[in-house]
């Protein structure tokens, strides 16, 4: 059985919940609170010298770090990430657009307005980061008012990826109303089978 280093309301933990629980595989949450700064002990730096969740235990006893690495080695084989090599050097790209572009823009006010509650202290980067993830969800916006999906007109770890925190957006300040076509998006991936929320 896989072991989960997990923090709950983190996003990026979040995909690897729901990527296991979509391939039905079983795996043991482990909490780890980033906010008592449990990933900085020196047991957890053992399992990743970077000092973030998520780390995903094999049952061999090797630890896998970086969650968009973690979702291809799951993916590999499945119809979450196909064989077909264009298909996956699309998957490739909306994972790197993730988080170059959109995931850390849309975390880090998340993180400081609802989970830290230090709206006022971090306004000013709050607003710097606002304004990279409006522009990231605009070119993701754009291009599912043309398709159902990210890659290939079906579901795949591309959008698991980027749902983890374009979803919850709203609680990092952000007004989705002005992205239509991701919230339709946002629709579709949670009527995906064996769909589970981010909320315990």
């Amino acid at each position: 059985m896989y072991k989960l280093y997990d923090f709950a309301l983190s996003g990026n933990c979040y995909k690897i919940r729901l990527l296991l629980t979509q391939l039905n595989l079983p795996f043991e949450k482990i909490a780890v609170n980033i906010v008592d700064q449990e990933t900085h002990s020196p047991d957890f730096l053992q399992k990743n010298p970077n000092g973030k969740v998520p780390v995903l235990e094999t049952e061999s006893g090797v630890f896998l770090t970086e969650s968009n690495a973690i979702l291809t080695y799951l993916a590999d084989g499945t119809a979450f990430f196909p064989r077909d090599r264009l298909e996956q050097t699309e998957i490739l790209k909306w994972l790197f657009f993730e988080q170059s572009s959109l995931g850390a823009n849309l975390s880090r006010p998340r993180f400081w307005i609802s989970v830290a509650k230090q709206a006022e202290q971090f306004a000013s980067l709050i607003a710097y980061h606002q304004r990279l993830g409006n522009a990231a969800l605009k070119v993701m916006n754009e291009h599912l008012t043309q398709h159902p999906f990210l890659v290939g007109e079906r579901y795949t770890i591309a959008d698991i990826a980027n749902y983890a925190y374009t979803h919850v957006a709203n609680q990092g300040g952000y007004d989705m109303s002005q992205y239509p076509a991701i919230a339709h998006w946002c629709d579709r991936v949670s009527s995906q089978p064996n769909y589970i929320s981010i909320h315990p």
